[in-house]
């Protein structure tokens, strides 16, 4: 049997029947997900959606109340440094020793990843006006990310969590930040899983869109493929439309104007003639962004003002 720093497998992330209860609330509900190596997953949901409490059992911070969960091929409760080491993570907050310099930070990483990447590294911060000598709590949020980014893919590793990374950064701050993921040679030798709230953001970078809803896995497909099954319809109603129940495939309807706004899921172009026949005078489909159709469907089951 191969030790488990050894262990290899087809996907970083791997869970079964995986459940977390806090009480009578279930956080995650028999959870079964693989996410295979390689490449940039996104994964979205609401708060309370199950990510954090996810990640905390992959990582071997929390155990779960049923099912398994192996991350690089190994049990998530049986983590070692050595495995941790392969690992790397850039939160929100970019939290660093905001007393020590630029360099002496450096210095300290360069001592804990055997596998550090000195040109992975400086093609990272070279994106940054950050200077050896500063001390870290006189960075602005925007080098602090920049800086977070370049010490974790300079670790070499094989899977990166980047959570909210871009959070409270600035439009500047946060294109840098993105253009310094996309466009270095470290960033396509790891799995990255990219968690944010922020569609245009998944848009850009995401291969794969995971989608978290209530502990449960609701959709796993690449971005376009997820927009794809959505549509935005705009109908003439003289009268108040069919009820939101019988509207088949319904994420969200709003009156505007006068004019009823559907945002439907798994509909073809069928959903034209079922609105004809409850008394549409005209009837118009577009395409709809991710944001639209992520934030759509995540919306279904929350409670929303009913159309006037």
């Amino acid at each position: 049997m191969p030790a488990c720093e050894n262990a290899m497998s087809d996907f970083v992330i791997e869970t079964q029947g995986l459940s977390k209860r806090y009480g009578g609330k279930l956080a995650l509900n028999h959870l079964d997900l693989q996410i295979p190596r390689g490449r940039i997953h996104a994964i979205v949901g609401a708060n309370g959606a199950g990510k954090s409490t996810l990640f905390r059992i992959l990582l071997g911070f929390l155990a779960p109340t049923a099912g398994s969960s192996r991350l690089l091929g190994c049990d998530s409760q049986k983590l070692t440094t050595a495995l941790r080491s392969r690992i790397g993570f850039v939160n929100e907050e970019h939290t660093l020793p905001g007393w020590m310099t630029v360099k002496d930070v450096v210095a300290m990483q360069r001592r804990h990843y055997p596998r550090w990447n000195e040109d992975a590294f400086k093609n990272i911060l070279g994106n940054y006006h950050v200077l050896p000598e500063q001390k870290v709590g006189q960075l602005s949020r925007g080098e602090r990310a920049g800086l977070n980014l370049a010490l974790a893919l300079a670790q070499s590793p094989e899977l990166l969590v980047l959570d909210e990374p871009t959070l409270g950064l600035d439009v500047v701050a946060k294109r840098a930040f993105l253009e310094s993921l996309l466009y270095s040679n470290a960033s396509e030798e790891c799995t990255i899983i990219y968690c944010s709230h922020q569609m245009e953001e998944i848009e850009r970078v995401a291969d794969n869109l995971i989608i978290l809803e209530r502990g449960e896995l609701k959709n796993m497909s690449p971005p376009d493929a997820f927009c794809e099954r959505v549509r935005y319809w705009i109908a003439d109603m003289p009268f108040k439309g069919p009820e939101q129940h019988l509207v088949p495939g319904l994420l969200q309807v709003q009156r505007i104007d006068g004019l009823f706004h559907y945002v439907v899921i798994d509909q073809d172009d069928d959903f034209a003639d079922f609105l004809r026949a409850h008394g549409a005078r005209s009837v118009q489909s577009m395409p709809v962004s991710l944001d639209r159709a992520v934030n759509g469907f995540l919306a279904k089951n929350h409670a929303a003002p009913a159309a006037a």
